[in-house]
């Protein structure tokens, strides 16, 4: 008797993980599937935005040389590093601005805090384009919304707000305990010195989601992008310049280009987060071990 319910509740079990793991399978393919697609369409040497086979009849490199190459209509490289340049200036910004209030809200005890945390809560639940009208008319204000400062109205716009998005690190700033900072107050550290070379260094971990979700936002940005850029190709962003590839009188000749640049720009995300990976792994276990 009790063999069959051992043998019933092993085949339940095996049932249950089989369909688990089929759901799982379909899932991810319909996750692999585009960008299994946009990596071959950036190989394919077919032309134009429509074809009759899903894989490529022909595979070429020149989609790749074209952005580099013709810069005549859409200069990919100078798009590439206007966003390398702001999405680096904003990480380094936001990162700090984000971490530095969070550690305050999470360790210190001010007349304001309790009313600037509920005001960060409701102001993050709308969406920030809901200001852009308002943003990009303070900027023209401020004669930022033309030549190179352009790039600097971007990162002002990008780093700015990111203070407000301090719920998560402040939510592990408080898992490290207290008696850390009391105890070393009474060896004599000021609050900088806790916050850099004790709270930091135990806190890898979240510095490095802070540091990835600060590059990804400025990186991907098109609304901002588009509404401060306007019309001065010299300052235009990656977005903005895939954007204009798929545009009608474009889309024809830079479809191909167009999905080799979208697996272009994957390569600073993922390069990134392979490098900071280590670190990653490295301060969960610190912080298991401590």
């Amino acid at each position: 008797m009790a063999g069959n319910k051992i043998h019933s509740a092993k085949k339940r079990r095996f049932i249950n993980n089989t369909i688990v793991h089929v759901i799982l399978g379909i899932l991810a393919v319909i996750w692999v599937f585009p960008i299994v697609w946009v990596i071959l369409t950036s190989f394919r040497a077919e032309k134009g935005s429509y074809v009759s086979t899903f894989f490529p009849q022909s595979f070429t490199l020149d989609n790749y040389a074209k952005l580099f190459t013709d810069t005549t209509i859409l200069n990919f490289p100078q798009m590439f590093m206007n966003t390398l340049f702001i999405a680096i200036c904003s990480c380094i910004l936001a990162t700090f601005y984000v971490l530095a209030v969070s550690y305050c809200l999470s360790r210190l005890r001010f007349k304001m805090r309790k009313p600037y945390m509920n005001m960060a809560m409701i102001l993050g639940l709308f969406p920030g384009f809901m200001s852009m009208v308002a943003v990009y008319f303070i900027l023209k204000a401020l004669g930022m919304t033309e030549g190179n400062l352009i790039k600097l109205a971007l990162i002002l716009v990008y780093s700015g707000g990111a203070a407000l998005s301090f719920q998560i690190a402040k939510g592990f700033f408080d898992t490290i305990p207290t008696a850390v900072d009391e105890a070393a107050i009474l060896d004599g550290c000021t609050r900088w010195q806790i916050f850099t070379k004790i709270t930091l260094p135990l806190s890898k971990p979240i510095v490095i989601y802070t540091v990835l979700t600060s590059f990804m936002s400025p990186w991907l940005d098109f609304i901002f992008a588009k509404v401060i850029c306007r019309a001065n190709a010299d300052q235009y962003t990656i977005a903005i310049g895939l954007w204009r590839m798929l545009e009608k009188e474009y889309i024809d000749s830079w479809y191909t280009s167009f999905a080799a640049g979208a697996v272009l720009i994957s390569v600073p995300i993922a390069a990134l987060f392979l490098y900071m990976q280590r670190y990653y792994v490295d301060g969960l276990s610190g912080a298991v071990k401590g």
